[in-house]
């Protein structure tokens, strides 16, 4: 049940009378994916968990472009290194696309840590129009 952060196993835990001892690390990813996508939408400064919290603003970094990119990775890489634990050596890499010039496309590469193993994974972010952050 570890592989599922601890508010939604508080949740589980009353729903499920059995425990596993092995993770999951599908569920895992699952898990980091959903956790992501939650993180890189939150703009720093509006929940009251801390101020950092989510990425700053990126529509005035946009203005920018492309010289902002650099900017872009490391605010995300700073961001998931202090929020997702369950990820390490985060790799952030801006992926240029003349197709869709509407969209920014970034893929992140990290290590999972369970408890078990550490296991490289990959996960392909994209940032459309409107902002939204949405992650494969």
């Amino acid at each position: 049940m570890r592989e599922e952060r601890l508010l939604k196993r508080i949740g589980l835990f009353k729903k499920q009378k059995s425990r596993k001892i092995k993770e999951d690390s599908k569920k895992v990813i699952e898990s980091i994916i959903e956790h992501l996508q939650k993180i890189l939408n939150t703009k720093q400064g509006s929940v009251p968990i801390a101020e950092d919290y989510g990425v700053p603003d990126f529509t005035n970094l946009v203005r920018s472009f492309p010289e902002s990119m650099r900017e872009m990775e490391r605010a995300i890489r700073q961001t998931i290194s202090k929020y997702e634990p369950r990820l390490q050596g985060i790799r952030i890499h801006f992926i240029e696309s003349e197709e869709d010039i509407l969209t920014l496309k970034f893929e992140i590469i990290a290590k999972l840590v369970t408890t078990s193993e550490r296991v490289p994974v990959f996960f392909e972010t994209i940032i459309d129009a409107d902002g939204r952050v949405r992650i494969k």
